[in-house]
């Protein structure tokens, strides 16, 4: 069960590092305060967590005032609860004009095991202060799972073709890291919200206990003013697991309404 619930991990992650550090961002964010997406995670057919994530105006102050207050809370659901419980919460506070991170906190609850961490982010030296110490970053564009997840989400991809691979650094797990990831194309797929036009990646996973060798994460993300993850699947060692958008409130422009920067 814990081998499961990281994929499920794994995938939120990897939602989280869709983009490239060098890309320029766009000057207006894709979404706006009151945002709230709600996502379901699946093994197989089985219904196995939930996840939401929202946006707003931050109540802690930084050197910014424009900043936002991003969360997100996942947990188990039905049958799976009963083996292995989670109750995971993350917080990240973003810039609102250049989206990079001040603060990052976790709250995690699994099954009898408990964690609370921090993370504070020094761009201008390229460091990242916790629990356990201060690690170096290779660029000044790092991110915590959050705040990745946000700022892909505001970055100019008219320069991208199919094949095309960028990396982004983040703060995991005492580490700083990176991640590949590849532009497949623009695809229309069915969700739960209708079919939408999205733009296909691929994040690079690494075989293992969980992943098997020839297995591929694929991510779609929608081609329009919002840009946000309906779906992800990925093939484990036994199985698939997919996460899907099941709802979305709040969203700065209608789900699938093209604007200047859609591919």
């Amino acid at each position: 069960m814990k081998k499961l619930y990281a994929a499920f991990l794994f995938l939120f992650v990897s939602i989280s590092l869709i983009q490239a550090q060098t890309l320029p961002y766009l000057p207006n964010p894709t979404y706006k305060e009151g945002e709230k997406l709600t996502y379901k995670l699946r093994y197989g057919i089985i219904s196995a967590a939930t996840g939401t994530l929202k946006v707003e105006k931050s109540k802690l102050r930084f050197s910014n005032p424009n900043t936002f207050h991003l969360s997100a809370f996942g947990q188990t659901s039905g049958a799976f609860s009963v083996f292995y419980t989670v109750k995971n919460q993350y917080d990240s506070y973003i810039d609102g004009d250049n989206y990079l991170p001040y603060l990052y906190t976790e709250d995690i609850h699994e099954g009898n095991y408990t964690r609370k961490e921090y993370a504070t982010f020094d761009h201008k030296n390229k460091k990242v202060s916790g629990k356990k110490g201060t690690f170096k970053s290779p660029t000044a564009q790092f991110f915590d799972l959050l705040s990745a997840y946000y700022f892909s989400r505001n970055l100019d991809l008219s320069s991208l073709k199919k094949g095309d691979s960028f990396k982004i650094s983040y703060f995991l797990n005492d580490e700083v890291s990176q991640l590949g990831v590849k532009y497949i194309g623009v695809e229309k797929i069915k969700t739960s919200l209708g079919t939408v036009e999205c733009i296909k990646f691929s994040p690079e996973i690494t075989p293992g206990r969980i992943f098997k060798k020839d297995s591929q994460l694929f991510l779609w993300v929608t081609n329009d003013g919002n840009r946000i993850p309906v779906k992800a699947q990925v093939e484990i060692l036994i199985g698939s697991v997919t996460m899907e958008l099941v709802q979305a409130s709040g969203l700065k422009h209608k789900l699938g309404e093209r604007v200047s920067y859609s591919k």
